[in-house]
C-alpha cells in the first residue's frame, strides 16, 4: 500500500514539471551559472587591474583541486534558497489535494497513514535529488574557475575528508526533509496550499531574527543549550555541521551542543509527522 501511494505521487509530481523545475532545478542552476559568471568577472577585472600596473595578464595559475567542490556543495546543499524553493513542491503535494479538493477520491483507495507516508516519501526523493543537483552545480563552479583561470585542475580526496563532506551532505538533506515536515503540519491543520508555502517561510525567517546575538542576550539563551537548540532547528543544523566541519568551523560550537542539536533535529522531523498523521487519520475528507 506503501509504494503504491509514492508510485502514484510521484507519478503525479512529475507530471507537473513547472513545481519539479523551481523546487528542483531552478537554484543549483542559477549557482551554477552565477558562478561562471561570477569567475568571468573575477577574471576580467583582474586582468583589468594587471594591465593598469602594467603587469602580465597571462599564465596558468596553480594547480585547482577539483575534489574540493563536494565539501562546498555539501554546505550549500540546505541553504536558504533552496529551501524557500522546496517550499513549492511541499506544499504542492501535501496541500494540492486540500486545494482541489481530491482527498475523498484518492483516500478510498488506500489507507491514510499510507497517503501521507507517500507524500513523505516523495518529498525525500525530491529532497535528494535537489540535494545532489547542488553537487553538480558546485563541481561547476570549480570547474569553470579552473577553465576561467587557467588552473590546472587535480582530484585529490582523502577519507576523512570525504567522511566530513558526506556527513554535512547527509545532514542538510535531514534539514530539507525536516523543513518540508512543518508544511505538511500546516497543510494538514490548516487545509491550505498558501498556508503551507508560507508558515515554514515565516518560522524560518522568525528563527533568524531569534537567533540574533542580541534577541539571544535578551532571552537568556545560550547556543549551546537545550532551550535555544529545541527552538531553532536551523540552529540545530548549524551547530551539528560545525561540529563535522574541519577547521576553523569545528570550534564555532562546543560539543555540548551536540545532544541538544541533534535532539531538536529529531524532534523537528518526528513531532511535525506524527501530529500530521494523528490529525489526518481523524479528519473528515468527505468535503476535501
Amino acid at each position: 500500500m506503501l509504494f503504491d501511494a509514492l508510485a502514484a505521487e510521484m507519478h503525479r509530481l512529475l507530471r507537473n514539471r513547472l513545481t519539479v523545475f523551481w523546487s528542483v532545478v531552478f537554484v543549483p542552476l542559477m549557482f551554477a551559472v552565477g558562478g561562471v559568471i561570477y569567475h568571468l568577472v573575477n577574471k576580467a577585472q583582474g586582468d583589468a587591474a594587471a594591465a593598469a600596473a602594467g603587469l602580465p595578464t597571462t599564465g596558468a595559475g596553480a594547480p585547482l583541486n577539483l575534489a574540493d567542490f563536494f565539501a562546498f556543495g555539501a554546505n550549500q546543499s540546505a541553504n536558504g534558497a533552496l529551501m524557500t524553493f522546496m517550499l513549492i513542491a511541499a506544499a504542492t503535494v501535501y496541500a494540492g489535494d486540500y486545494r482541489w479538493e481530491t482527498w475523498r477520491l484518492i483516500s478510498a483507495r488506500n489507507t491514510r497513514p499510507a497517503l501521507i507516508l507517500g507524500k513523505v516519501g516523495a518529498m525525500k526523493l525530491l529532497a535528494l535529488a535537489a540535494s545532489l543537483a547542488m553537487l553538480v552545480a558546485a563541481f561547476v563552479f570549480y570547474l569553470a574557475q579552473a577553465v576561467v583561470f587557467e588552473r590546472p585542475p587535480t582530484f585529490s580526496l582523502g577519507a576523512a575528508e570525504a567522511a566530513d563532506a558526506a556527513l554535512i551532505w547527509l545532514l542538510s538533506f535531514v534539514r530539507l526533509v525536516q523543513y518540508g515536515l512543518v508544511a505538511l503540519l500546516t497543510a494538514v491543520v490548516t487545509r491550505s496550499l498558501l498556508a503551507a508555502l508560507f508558515v515554514p517561510w515565516a518560522l524560518g525567517f522568525g528563527q533568524t531574527i531569534l537567533g540574533a546575538p542580541p534577541v539571544m542576550m535578551l532571552l537568556k539563551l545560550h547556543p549551546d543549550g537545550w532551550p535555544a537548540q529545541l527552538l531553532m532547528p536551523g540552529l540545530a543544523y548549524d551547530t551539528l555541521k560545525n561540529l563535522v566541519s574541519p577547521g576553523a568551523a569545528r570550534v564555532m560550537s562546543t560539543e555540548a551542543a551536540l545532544w541538544p542539536a541533534l535532539g531538536s533535529l529529531a524532534l523537528w522531523c518526528v513531532v511535525p509527522l506524527g501530529l500530521a498523521l494523528l490529525l489526518f487519520r481523524r479528519q473528515d475528507l468527505s468535503k476535501e
